[in-house]
């Protein structure tokens, strides 16, 4: 029997934050499944209750795991005017596109499925902007 590596995933650097892009998206994107499950069960157990229709519900929900996320990669990077000015920036992208992938989704879908679309292209935007940006700048300044 060959022994399993038991390193830790996500790998995580010094600061706290994840390590490398691939376990930034992989966790974002996990968060927002269970965001997608949670909100899914939610609009079922409306729909069952007759509360409201089914699909009635953003689906922009599904992003508050993601959004927790990134408030701790926020946290966690060290104190500085990089941090903040790549935020705003991946913020502002994120949001644009996420927009903009959610309304060409509402011509054919409904309100849930659109927003589920708008919350995926937020987050692995953001996840985008904030790692690349994040490693710009501090190569740039030293």
């Amino acid at each position: 029997m060959t022994d399993a590596k038991s390193e830790r995933r996500p790998r995580r650097d010094p600061n706290g934050r994840l390590a490398t892009l691939g376990d930034l998206v992989g966790t974002c994107l996990a968060g927002l499944v269970t965001g997608i499950v949670l909100v899914l069960i939610l609009e079922s157990i409306l729909s069952v209750t007759r509360v409201s229709h089914f699909g009635d519900t953003s689906g922009w929900l599904a992003v508050i795991l993601p959004v927790w996320l990134f408030t701790e990669e926020f946290r966690a990077e060290k104190f500085g005017a990089n941090r903040v000015v790549v935020a705003v920036l991946a913020a502002g992208f994120a949001v644009a596109i996420g927009l903009s992938f959610a309304g060409l989704a509402a011509i054919d879908f409904p309100r849930l499925v659109s927003g589920f679309v708008g919350a995926a292209a937020f987050a692995v935007v953001y996840c985008l902007v904030w790692f690349y940006g994040l490693r710009w700048l501090s190569h740039r300044a030293g």
